[in-house]
């Protein structure tokens, strides 16, 4: 099998992989190829009458979302009885109701604009904290009759990336008041679905069979830091003793990133995990140790994983950094899978699953109560994104939008 640097990063680690002049489509050399940005004067639908906040929300989700499915959805009407969620609250988005939302994200100098990702070419943006949105579109996507799905956005300072499948990435350098697009090659690996903002033009992307790449110049060259996919690897290492790895074919099913540049990522099976470190050449894979399938797994504030089983179970890890022993903590998660964790300090953490599955802990994952509240959302909860300790955000689909209140 071919490692990342024989197949892309010809003749050697650093290549022009996402300028490639083989690709007359995306060269650089062409001017009407050249990245085409968006507009800052997009216009921006006011969202007082259809962007609802409510600090009380609908209990019977069911009769409320009998909206129009026009791109912006009417007030919505009170039900028969309302129940308070104590900690978070609801915000009615100008979206159609079958966008899944995927990521947020907001400037670090100025927080109270941000950014919001979905399927169906969704881009929402805020200028007032997360509290109204409004729609955003990229003329350049819309002009090649694709339905992009943005899978991640960062920023560091003013600039910003976002990534999305089919395969598109966006750069900005002015807090996303407009967006140059940044040509790609058709040889690059799998799907992006993760982008972090590192510093000035520099940013780090990884793609759902295991390629990590960096760049130092806004794009126009990266270089590999695996030298290998994670198939290649495993295919290489039939003997490594990992339950289900030989003759891997499969994609990441979820992929987390530590403060300190670590990642954690589950095979698409769910059978085993796989860990990187920054300077490692490989991904790490190791066997799962417990009988049920792994839904997702991340980074505790306190730099231990913790580990979501499918049908509902939390694990988390023994003491710090990348271990293979775990132990389940309780949760009434009422039968329903939870889908992610998200840690607001050190102590306090909330995840959230399917069937509106909203669940706490004060003691840093010990144990866990639910926010019978939440019960009553009619749409599974995909993420949990705390930006600071103060602002928070639950991602769902449908567009469902739960914002933090403290």
């Amino acid at each position: 099998m071919a490692t990342l640097q024989q197949q892309l990063l010809k003749p050697s680690w650093t290549s022009s992989l996402f300028a490639s002049s083989t690709s007359p489509r995306h060269s650089l050399s062409q001017p009407q190829l050249l990245p085409r940005t968006l507009s800052s004067t997009t216009p921006k639908a006011s969202l007082h009458n259809s962007s609802i906040n409510r600090r009380h929300f609908v209990a019977d989700t069911a009769a409320a979302v009998s909206l129009s499915l026009s791109p912006f959805i009417a007030p919505v009407q009170p039900a028969k009885s309302e129940e308070s969620l104590s900690e978070w609250e609801r915000l009615y988005l100008p979206i159609d109701p079958g966008v899944v939302l995927l990521d947020i994200a907001f400037v670090p100098d100025d927080m109270n604009h941000g950014f919001l990702l979905g399927t169906r070419q969704t881009i929402l943006e805020t200028k007032d904290g997360g509290r109204t949105w409004a729609p955003r579109s990229i003329p350049s996507a819309e002009e090649e009759d694709f339905n992009y799905r943005f899978n991640s956005i960062s920023f560091k300072g003013k600039e910003g990336w976002i990534v999305g499948k089919p395969a598109i990435l966006l750069y900005t350098s002015d807090a996303g008041e407009s967006w140059e697009r940044i040509p790609l090659s058709a040889q690059l690996p799998g799907d992006m679905v993760y982008i972090k903002a590192t510093g000035e033009k520099s940013a780090e992307m990884v793609t759902d069979e295991g390629a990590i790449y960096v760049t130092s110049n806004k794009g126009y060259n990266w270089k590999a830091a695996v030298q290998e996919t994670v198939s290649a690897t495993l295919n290489r290492t039939v003997s490594s003793g990992i339950s289900g790895a030989s003759y891997y074919t499969g994609t990441f099913n979820t992929v987390n990133r530590s403060p300190d540049g670590r990642y954690v990522a589950v095979s698409s099976r769910g059978n085993f995990y796989l860990t990187w470190e920054p300077g490692q050449p490989f991904w790490q894979p190791h066997n799962r140790a417990i009988a049920r399938r792994i839904q997702n797994m991340g980074w505790r504030a306190d730099g231990g994983l913790w580990l979501l089983v499918r049908g509902g179970g939390l694990f988390l890890s023994k003491g710090t950094g990348i271990s293979e022993e775990f132990e389940e903590v309780p949760v009434q998660s009422r039968g329903f899978g939870i889908l992610d964790v998200g840690y607001r300090s050190k102590e306090e953490a909330w995840a959230a699953g399917g069937s509106g599955v909203l669940l706490k802990t004060t003691n840093g994952g010990r144990s866990w109560t639910r926010d019978k509240a939440a019960d009553n959302i009619a749409a599974n909860l995909y993420s949990v994104k705390f930006i600071n300790d103060k602002k928070g955000f639950v991602l769902g689909n449908d567009g469902v939008l739960l914002q933090y209140l403290g």
